[in-house]
């Protein structure tokens, strides 16, 4: 859909500058940009390949000087990056799924669904599931039994809710998501080795074989309003609590939260982050890529980690950590600078040794 610079400009909340009647129907790259694009150059790096590119319009950063660069009109953005996010959502057409419930849907008498609610193909709805106005189930998506989605949500084809799952309005699932899956939990008869070697750091002696115990999962999955989850992401049950996911948290693709973790509010969890059983984690919280936290633990408010992360143990409110195990950036960011020194080191006293040893013992 065509918008002219000045209602993207009022959308967005920002200022246009040069011929604001001028209309754009999509955005590109400054390089590829055609006539009837709007060029994102929103940094001077990314502005110097205007030239390459035949559009006539452009976001830029506050103060650019947008008429040297060949424009006929500009948008300057504050926060360029931020006003992109109003921008995508205004030229994002959507996947086009189709309205409707469609006729191949299996959906259970006792279900209830909201106005506008669509079903794609081979989508099933359990039983005394309840979906929210406005939602989009895309195809092959399973609702378990009981479950509540609120408002507005999108389920894209192939997601798996759980039964007695409880999802706030507007929640976004991408392709091959899970929640409410059962957590993995399991026990031997007698201490297992993995146990004994939890409590003694490496002494397993007199561990025997056993069969591992099911320990079911009875609890269920309580999540916010506006909880975006990645795609083939995973939110395990809860063992007798619900795991927890607050407002606002955002999961990118392959994250794995383990049953009865509690996740605050507004947290960012990358890709192929791991989060053990029963732990807790704060508001604002951002987990780098790879990042894994252990069973049981507490990480505050404001904390940061860096990919790859591996945390072992609590952590304050307010920590930025990195390494494995997980230390305080700075002094992890140290510690790396000292072990590059160590080869250089290890000749030098390896050089002094040598020296000492071709002395001379009369001198």
């Amino acid at each position: 859909m065509p918008y002219t610079i000045a209602e993207i400009a009022t959308a967005l909340g920002i200022r246009a500058e040069g011929d604001t009647t001028l209309t754009v129907s999509a955005v590109a790259e400054p390089g590829s940009a055609r006539a009837s694009d709007l060029a994102l150059a929103m940094k001077p790096e990314f502005a110097d390949q205007l030239s390459q590119g035949g559009a006539r319009v452009a976001m830029l950063w506050d103060g650019a000087d947008w008429q040297a660069m060949g424009l006929d009109a500009a948008l300057m953005a504050p926060r360029p990056r931020y006003a992109m996010s109003g921008l995508s959502a205004m030229m994002d057409a959507g996947a086009g799924y189709a309205p409707g419930l469609h006729e191949t849907a299996l959906i259970h008498p006792t279900a209830k669904l909201g106005d506008d609610v669509s079903v794609g193909p081979f989508a099933v709805i359990g039983a005394d599931a309840e979906i929210g106005a406005g939602s989009v189930i895309g195809a092959q998506v399973f609702v378990g039994q009981g479950t509540r989605i609120g408002k507005r949500a999108l389920l894209h084809p192939g997601v798996k809710i759980g039964h007695g799952v409880t999802i706030g309005d507007r929640f976004i699932a991408h392709f091959g998501a899970t929640v409410g899956a059962d957590g993995f939990s399991f026990v031997t008869p007698e201490p297992s080795a993995a146990e004994k070697v939890r409590e003694t750091l490496g002494d397993q002696a007199g561990a025997t074989a056993q069969s591992y115990a099911r320990i079911h999962s009875l609890g269920g999955v309580v999540i916010g309003d506006d909880v975006e989850l990645g795609a083939n992401s995973c939110i395990d049950r809860g063992t007798v609590r619900a795991t927890q996911v607050g407002n606002g948290c955002k999961f990118d693709n392959l994250a794995q939260i383990g049953h009865n973790v509690v996740i605050g509010n507004d947290c960012l969890i990358c890709a192929q982050v791991g989060i053990a059983g029963s732990s807790r984690i704060g508001n604002n919280v951002v987990l780098g890529g790879q990042t894994g936290v252990s069973d049981n633990l507490f990480i505050g408010d404001n904390v940061i980690t860096g990919g790859a992360t591996k945390v072992l143990s609590n952590v304050p409110s307010g920590r930025v950590m990195l390494g494995y195990p997980a230390m305080k950036m700075d002094a992890q960011l140290e510690l790396y600078k000292q072990l590059r020194r160590l080869p250089r080191l290890i000749a030098d006293v390896a050089l002094l040794k040598k020296s000492v040893s071709k002395a001379d013992p009369s001198d």
